[in-house]
This record gives structure tokens, sequence and C-alpha cells, in this order.
């Protein structure tokens, strides 16, 4: 058997962990919000329209914070459409996936979703149909306390206090020829900055995150945050990244090492933005929000040009394999990696679409395979990440070269003395012993070991079988 060595020491921390990096999405595409996280009239809704049984899995996966509305969606949303009385609100044409949107799930139930979840929200603006006025709009309805037309506009909406939201997205990937009002960088970091500006005057406490590259193989990636970051830099706080991941030419080898790929986004992009803070001569240093991640099967996606105007329809619903889900572990062990930059990460979507969590309309909500990796480190890995260079054989990718088998971090929690490690094997062919030296951490014992594992990679769980993979 081969076998895998690296040294866990305390001494050579990466940073803390940001609670935030366990994060999740719900946008308007598909049956993520209706069916999904919101079906009145399901057995197991409750009187807001929430699924109890959808509740009771996002507790146990434990995203810290849900991103909302879009997204795609949000670039052409009018989000005074989404508040009020239902039988008051508008049904609009969402652009971005071809569908009618009954605005009957808005700002107000998903904040208080946030609030039944236990979860934090972050909301992004639209920038690309709207601007300045419409996004400062938002931020004083959620945030403004009371005693102007939008805040108490809320408060007769059946909401008191304020929600207090303090994460708000400048948009969603505006670099994106797809996007609707789609812009160049110094269009979009103008906008940015003048967004970002005017919302500070509304709230200080806002935290901001500008629209970054809508994945790395974009001819602009680098170039795009450059540019915008020049516009914004001292006026934002993070600067989002997308990527998702799949088996391109069935080369299952690559899709197994694609926590490379993200390893080398997310330096590239703190590079670039280290690189114009200097040229700024700023004290800041821009965090990550890599804001959109997961396992995509994309080319099943055949676009929105071939879907028609529907009320509600499946789209990208994924049915992940255990080869998938050790891929989704290894993207969490590079988000983990990069901790001392990635301060936000949140795994699109969270129900339905591309998503942990199933459901059947008016039937039930079962776990995906890729819901185990994302629940045991949400759980788990508290902390202080610690470097960890695994040392052992490798295999060798068309993509990324050789890269090791094993793809290993750890975390230790300073409060509980804890130390958690997560590892995957990447080898399709080979079962590697890991051996990981704590003589520099006397006086801990193996409290638990979990494996998720199976004979065959190409397991799924079903509605039939929910729980043929744990």
């Amino acid at each position: 058997m081969q076998v895998t060595r690296f040294s866990i020491d305390p001494g050579f921390p990466v940073a803390p962990v940001d609670p935030r990096l366990f994060g999740s999405f719900v946008e308007h595409m598909g049956r993520c919000v209706y069916t999904g996280v919101f079906e009145p009239g399901h057995p197991a809704a409750d009187a807001d329209g929430f699924r109890a049984d959808v509740l009771d899995l996002v507790r146990e996966l434990g995203p810290t914070i849900v991103r909302y509305p879009g997204g795609n969606f949000v670039s052409g949303y009018r989000w005074e459409d989404g508040v009020g009385p239902l039988e008051q609100r508008p049904r609009r044409l969402d652009l971005a996936w071809r569908t009618v949107e009954s605005n009957h799930f808005g700002i107000d139930e998903f904040l208080r979703w946030c609030g039944a979840a236990g979860v934090e929200p972050m909301v992004a603006v639209n920038l690309g149909t709207r601007g300045v006025a419409e996004a400062t709009d938002l931020l004083e309805y959620c945030n403004h306390p009371a005693g102007t037309a939008l805040s108490d506009l809320r408060r007769s909406n059946g909401t008191e206090k304020p929600h207090a939201v303090k994460v708000w997205c400048l948009g969603n990937e505006l670099d994106g020829p797809w996007q609707v009002g789609h812009k160049t960088a110094r269009e979009y970091g103008r906008l940015a900055a003048e967004t970002a500006r005017a919302m500070r005057m509304v709230d200080a406490n806002v935290e901001l995150v500008a629209v970054g590259s809508s994945n790395s193989s974009m001819p602009t990636f680098g170039a795009w945050e450059d540019t915008v970051l020049e516009e914004c830099y001292d006026l934002v706080d993070y600067v989002s990244l997308h990527n998702y991941y799949e088996p391109l030419d069935d080369d299952v080898d690559s899709f197994l090492a694609s926590g490379v790929d993200l390893d080398r986004a997310i330096q590239a992009i703190a590079a670039t933005a280290d690189a114009v803070g200097a040229r700024l001569r700023s004290s800041k240093q821009i965090k990550l929000s890599v804001d959109e991640w997961n396992v995509w099967h994309h080319r099943h996606f055949s676009g929105q040009h071939a879907l028609d105007w529907a009320d509600r329809r499946e789209l990208i619903e994924d049915r992940y394999d255990v080869t998938d889900a050790v891929v989704v572990g290894s993207l969490l062990i590079s988000l983990l990696r990069n901790a001392d930059r990635v301060a936000i990460a949140c795994q699109a979507q969270l129900v339905n679409v591309i998503a942990p969590v199933m459901t059947r309309p008016d039937g039930p909500a079962w776990r995906q395979t890729v819901f185990h990796p994302f629940a045991q480190a949400a759980r788990h890995a508290r902390g202080t990440v610690l470097r960890v260079e695994p040392r052992g054989p490798v295999v060798d990718t068309a993509r990324f070269g050789p890269v090791p088998v094993v793809d290993a971090t750890a975390t230790v929690d300073p409060k509980t003395g804890d130390l958690t490690v997560l590892a995957v094997n990447r080898s399709r062919t080979e079962t590697v012993q890991m051996d990981a030296d704590v003589r520099s951490m006397p006086g801990l014992r193996l409290a638990a070991a979990t494996t998720l594992t199976s004979d065959d990679p190409t397991t799924r769980n079903t509605e039939e079988q929910p729980d043929a993979v744990t």
C-alpha cells in the first residue's frame, strides 16, 4: 500500500477559519426557491410556507451565510416587486432563466427564512439594469430603523426592527456577455465605486463585495479585477471569484485534481488585488469572496436560449455521485488552505439546483453525496488552519501535471484543543495510507474518524435510496 506522510504543527498557521467560508446560495432559478426552500401547501410547510424538512437538512448541513437572490437573476430583478401583500405583487419576466417570476418569495421572506435556518444573509443588488438609487433604496428598506418612506414600508410589511444585513454584493458576473447589463471593467468599476460610496452613506457598517471574474477561464481573468479594483479599491471589502468544475472529455483524473485550479485562481486574484493596492499606496488588503463554487456538469445544460417562459421548471438538477463528493471535499480543502485570503465562500446552490439538498414537489427531501463533505467541514473545521504539505505518491493529470494523490489540510481549535484533519484520496484505483506526524501536539488522542467511500464511484443518493452514500 502506498503511504502519504505529513506533519502538523501549530507553529505553522495559515489563518483563522472565517465561519463565512461555509456559505451557500439561494437564487430564483429552477426549483431552488419554489418547491425548494418555499412550498406553501406542502405537508411539511410552516406558516410562512418554508419547508420544515428542508430547514432541518439545512441546519444539519451547517451553512453560515447564504447569498440571495442571484446569480444571473439579480441583474434584471426589481426588489420592490417582492414586498407587500402577495395579491399585489406583479408577475414579471425573468430574463436570466426565461421564466415568469411570481414574486411570492422576496426579500422579507428570505430574511425570515434566514432567521429560521440560523444563517446570516448576503444580499446582491442589481447593477445590471439598475444602479445606485435602487441599491440604496433596498439598503434603506432593510437596514434603516424608521421614519422614512422605505423603512416605514418595511415596518408596515411586518418587520418592525431593521434586518441589519451586513454583507452586500455589488451586482453579479457583469464581466460575462450572457449577463443582463453586461459591462466593461471600467464601466463596472466606476458604477461599483459610486454605489459603494452611496451605500456607505446609508449604512457605514456594510461590507461590500465587488464583482470579480465569472470563472478563471474568462479571457479577461485578472485584467478585469485589475481595472475594477483600480476604481473602487478603498470602497469595497472583497472581490468575488466564481468557479465550477466538471470532468472534461471524460478526464476524471484532472477532475479529481480540480482543487489545484481553485488554488491557482485564488492566488492569482489575491496577487492582482495586492498589486492594485500597492499601486494605489493603500494600507488595506482586499479579501476574496468565492461566492459561487461547486461541481456542475455544465455540458448537460443547453442554455437559456432553449427555454420558454414557464412559471417553474427543473434546471441543472445534477445528481451527484461519490466522485463528485470527493471533488467537493478537495475544493473545501482549497478554500481552507487559502483562509488567509478567502473570507467568504458560497457553494452554489443550496436546494435542487446543483445542490446538496434535493426535494420532490409535495414529496420528500434528501441529501446528495456532496452534502456530506460540506457538513463535515462546516461542523469540524474550526479555529486556525495549519499548513499541511503531503509527501507521497502523485497522479499524472492531463490538465495539471503531477499532483499529490492525497489532498489535505488541518485545523486546530484553540478553545478546545481539537485537531481536525480533512483529506481526500484522488486516486481512482489505489488505497493510500495516511501518516500524520503530530509530535508537536502532545496529549492528542483519536476521538473520531469519518470516511465517505463506496466500492462504486458512480453511486448516487436518490429519492428511493436516500442513504446509499453516507
